[in-house]
């Protein structure tokens, strides 16, 4: 079974998703369940992971209703304010719902200290006694931050979202390099291959431009803790849906069976516990 590990629904609104860039207007509009059904078919997936892209519980309830309607929804990465001091009642009442996964936060700093405040890893104490995991999208710059809390949660299961945004200009950065490598080093921290179209400089590039880097994520996971995720639709700005997939596929074409089945699919299920 091929699990996209990774993609959004909205409806658009301007200030909710004010994080849309002038270059990428592309996407500045609606994506539903309907128009990534046949994609996903097309493309020979059997279903995906939806994850927040707005800070709000209400996305989060909206995501799972779409979850319960539309069958190849196998789960969803939403949103609690884990910094809140009700959120083990909030993580309660949403983890009733089976489809909820995962707890996704995004909250930008120079460094990413806001891994490392005291609210923030309070809430983080409550997800795993309830099977949720904890995706982690942090810029290069704040892997730093990343290390130590994964590091001070080991019972936590945790994955990297894009590969910690590296750069895509030439030879991996050897900070971010280090990172990669740090992180890898926890058992509980898996990491998606998605998002890496996006990172390149005008959002020009050849498949060959992804190497160095999707070398460095899978000499330090290995294939049994990657997964694929396309970023749908945020990857439109750069690339198609079947350019993003033939990227990974292209990459990974010579390892075995079992391991692209891991990568396209089967890591998804186990990390996630998806039906």
């Amino acid at each position: 079974m091929k699990i996209d590990s990774h993609q959004h629904f909205w409806n658009y609104d301007s200030e909710k998703y004010s994080w849309i860039p002038d270059e990428m207007a592309v996407i500045r509009k609606d994506f539903t369940p309907e128009d990534l059904r046949s994609i996903l078919s097309k493309n020979g997936f059997s279903g995906c992971v939806a994850v927040q892209a707005h800070q709000s519980e209400a996305e989060t309830e909206n995501l799972l209703k779409m979850a319960n309607k539309h069958d190849f929804i196998k789960g969803v990465v939403g949103w609690v304010d884990l910094s809140s001091p009700d959120v083990k009642e909030r993580l309660k009442v949403f983890s009733k719902d089976p489809f909820l996964k995962g707890i996704r936060h995004t909250v930008w700093d120079e460094k990413g200290e806001f891994m490392t405040a005291p609210d923030l890893q309070r809430g983080l104490t409550f997800l795993a006694n309830l099977g949720l995991t904890y995706d982690i999208l942090a810029f290069d710059y704040q892997l730093g931050s990343a290390v130590e809390m994964v590091q001070a949660f080991p019972r936590q299961k945790f994955v990297l979202d894009h590969m910690g945004k590296p750069k895509i200009t030439g030879k991996p950065d050897k900070e971010w390099e280090r990172h990669i490598g740090q992180l890898a080093e926890s058992p509980n921290v898996w990491c998606k291959i998605s998002g890496l179209v996006t990172q390149t400089p005008d959002f020009s590039w050849k498949t060959s431009d992804f190497s160095s880097h999707l070398e460095v994520v899978t000499e330090a996971f290995g294939a049994d803790r990657l997964m694929f995720g396309s970023d749908w639709p945020v990857c439109l700005s750069a690339a198609n849906y079947k350019e993003v997939v033939g990227v990974v596929e292209e990459f990974f074409s010579s390892y075995s069976k079992e391991d692209k089945e891991k990568i396209f699919g089967r890591n998804a299920v186990e990390f996630y516990n998806l039906r």
